[in-house]
């Protein structure tokens, strides 16, 4: 595992951060990142600023974010806040500075389980190692911190299947929680982002980073949502599809670009719905922020990564 100093210094800081912007705003940051690091990688050919800083151990979701999930939740245990799944509020408001020490100690925790996950053979490479951090992280602080346990009570008294359906109370969004609106944008914007990695990647073959445009213009556009702005959240779409078509593309090179962006958008939809069930699992009825984007990404990208080595 390859841990150093500089590392868990880096991701001490990026969690004292994380924690300090909120869990929301931390991420825009990794978006703008992430733009930044394309950017310099087209003009250079230099991937350093992608991986080292966008995705490294001081902004990288499972730091920066994951630091954020982890402060608010134990802010709420303590009385300090009355919501543990408040990802938009900067914790540096409530002026407690245990909350943003914990932050700190869940940046150094997300920067060891992504090492730990990346030397595991096998899933080490065939998994999205930062999504399965956040959400490991996010587990964790729930276990900790939380009182509703992993799943929750539904606030109707329903049990069953009927337990896991969003009411007015207890939900995720509620603008992008049917089926058919869910499947609508895994669709489209699965499609959009295939094709930016499509476009990019015949432009820069030898620039594979390019293909996270998508994924940084989802992550920038939740600006938005934290000023109440009612955007969608599409970056697990995006990165899916963007990653399954970059696998396809280095498996099959002739296929053409309509295909491929078909490709993603079957990624896409299903990457949604993945999503949205996951949201209905241990998030809506839960007393701490698990991420439903994350809880998709990692096990949509070893499918996807999984298919592509299958196929003849």
């Amino acid at each position: 595992m390859d841990i150093d100093v500089l590392g868990l210094l880096a991701a001490a800081a990026g969690g004292f951060l994380g924690a300090t912007f909120g869990a929301l705003i931390a991420f825009v940051f990794v978006g703008l990142a992430v733009l930044v690091g394309v950017a310099v990688l087209i003009g250079t050919g230099d991937a350093s600023f992608l991986g080292s800083v966008a995705f490294g151990s001081f902004l990288g979701p499972h730091v920066s974010f994951a630091a954020g999930v982890g402060a608010v939740a134990y802010a709420a245990r303590r009385g300090y806040h009355d919501s543990g799944r408040d990802v938009v509020t900067p914790l540096v408001s409530l002026a407690r500075p245990d909350v943003l020490l914990v932050g700190a100690a869940f940046g150094v925790f997300g920067y060891l389980c992504q090492g730990i996950i990346a030397v595991v053979p096998w899933l080490g490479s065939h998994t999205d190692r930062i999504a399965l951090a956040v959400l490991v992280s996010a587990l964790v602080a729930r276990l900790a911190f939380g009182r509703s346990g992993l799943v929750g009570a539904n606030s109707l008294g329903h049990t069953g299947w009927r337990r896991f359906a969003p009411n007015d109370t207890q939900a995720w969004l509620r603008y992008q929680e049917r089926p058919a609106m869910v499947v609508l944008l895994g669709t489209f914007l699965g499609a959009v982002s295939a094709s930016l990695a499509v476009t990019l990647l015949s432009a820069y073959p030898g620039a594979t980073g390019v293909i996270y445009v998508g994924f940084a213009i989802s992550a920038v556009s939740l600006a938005f949502l934290g000023v109440g702005v009612a955007m969608p959240v599409t970056h697990h779409i995006t990165l899916v599809s963007a990653v399954a078509v970059a696998a396809v593309v280095a498996r099959w090179s002739l296929l053409p670009a309509p295909v491929l962006i078909l490709i993603g958008a079957g990624v896409g939809a299903i990457t949604a719905l993945v999503c949205e069930g996951f949201s209905r699992l241990w998030l809506i009825r839960g007393d701490t922020h698990i991420d439903p984007p994350a809880a998709a990404i990692w096990p949509m990208t070893t499918l996807s990564l999984v298919v592509v080595e299958l196929l003849p």
